[in-house]
């Protein structure tokens, strides 16, 4: 191999060790051979809901006009989490209440994200040469700017095997999502995606709006359905289809594009939730406000008793990579599936590196009451 694929190669690897790409972070493999994969979910959701009780919701009216593009989110309570999933760090489900708060309709797009570009000469992460601080041992002039970008295998490879079908591409970012030989034609109504934590918060800024709390955004997700597991009720495949892009056919070499799409799909391509929000499950993983831990979920000393307006930790650790400094990401992308992620479950848990972008990883943006 090259000096320059070595180098490549291993930055590759850098980056997908911290961008919640690998097994047991965003995609993580699910062995299930049934036709749907969450079936034994439904009734061990139905048996831990009997000794719970109903959350309130709240029934306030919107405070005003929504600011372009956002809906209004009541606010209430909900029960936090995802159990049954076979995800820990989802766990344990807690009684959670939020205040209203207005919430983008989805997310973020390219058409979007280009005005914000073209106001400010913002320049993204994945645009800018890697910090050598950040890579040690690499050969200078083989850091060069990139991002990390789905390529699907030709053929049925091993789920332990991220490097599969991730790769390290120079000249990926979000005007090109695929490599500097694409392009954003055709492509003005999908989620802008390679964004890293702090292009979203630059964006927010500039807008004049913030990142939602985990806690929010599952709120929200759930669109005040009551321990349902996905954003669009308790079936995965209602009428026989997904109302999602979420991967169909066998993980990560053949989707069967049943949904209509290999990759991101515009963002009002699938129905929208009962608040109003489109792609909370499936499309692009959405970056959030908190730190990430796995375990901050048990922190919460009485599960029963509602935390009001939960912030998320004060601080980032992740036992796979504990140098990593990670924020929650939320609502799966088009990559989850039965076999690997479905995290499409509206009470799951993603996480990225602060500093890192990918093909499926995206936001959008909330704004509290006036």
């Amino acid at each position: 191999m090259s000096t320059c694929r070595t180098a490549i190669a291993w930055l590759s690897a850098a980056l997908l060790a911290v961008s919640g790409c690998t097994r047991g972070v965003q995609e993580s493999p699910r062995q299930n051979s049934s036709s749907d994969p969450h079936a034994a979910h439904q009734k061990i959701s139905a048996d831990a809901d009997a000794s719970r009780r109903a959350p309130n919701l709240n029934t306030t009216p919107a405070p005003g006009p929504a600011p372009s593009g956002m809906v209004w989110i009541p606010g209430g309570e909900f029960w936090m989490g995802c159990e049954g999933c076979g995800m820990p760090d989802a766990l344990p489900v807690h009684l959670v209440s939020v205040a209203g708060f207005w919430m983008d309709a989805t997310p973020v797009t390219n058409s979007e994200f280009d005005r914000f570009v073209r106001a400010t000469n913002y320049v993204t992460v994945a645009e800018r040469k890697p910090d050598p601080r950040d890579f040690p041992g690499a050969p200078p002039d083989k850091l060069v700017p990139g991002s990390i970008v789905f390529t699907p295998p030709a053929h049925p490879v091993s789920l332990d095997d991220f490097s599969q079908w991730w790769s390290y591409v120079p000249g990926a970012n979000w005007r090109h999502p695929d490599g500097p030989s694409g392009s954003l034609k055709g492509m003005d109504r999908h989620p802008v995606v390679h964004v890293a934590f702090e292009d979203a918060r630059a964006y927010a800024r500039w807008a004049g709006k913030r990142l939602p709390s985990e806690a929010e955004f599952e709120f929200a997700a759930r669109g005040g359905q009551d321990r349902k597991l996905y954003p669009w009720g308790n079936e995965l495949r209602p009428g026989g289809k997904v109302p999602a892009n979420i991967w169909e056919g066998h993980f990560p070499d053949a989707n069967s594009r049943a949904d209509g799409y290999f990759k991101t799909s515009p963002v009002t391509a699938f129905p929208a939730n009962p608040y109003g929000l489109h792609d909370v499950g499936g499309n692009v993983w959405q970056w959030c406000a908190d730190w990430y831990r796995p375990d901050y979920y048990a922190s919460f000393a009485d599960p029963n008793a509602a935390a009001r307006n939960p912030g998320g930790p004060d601080s980032s650790f992740d036992p796979d990579e504990p140098g990593a400094q990670k924020r929650v990401t939320r609502g799966g992308s088009f990559l989850c599936s039965g076999e690997y992620c479905s995290r499409y479950l509206v009470g799951s848990r993603g996480k990225a590196e602060i500093s890192s972008g990918s093909s499926n990883l995206g936001f959008r943006l909330a704004k509290s009451a006036e």
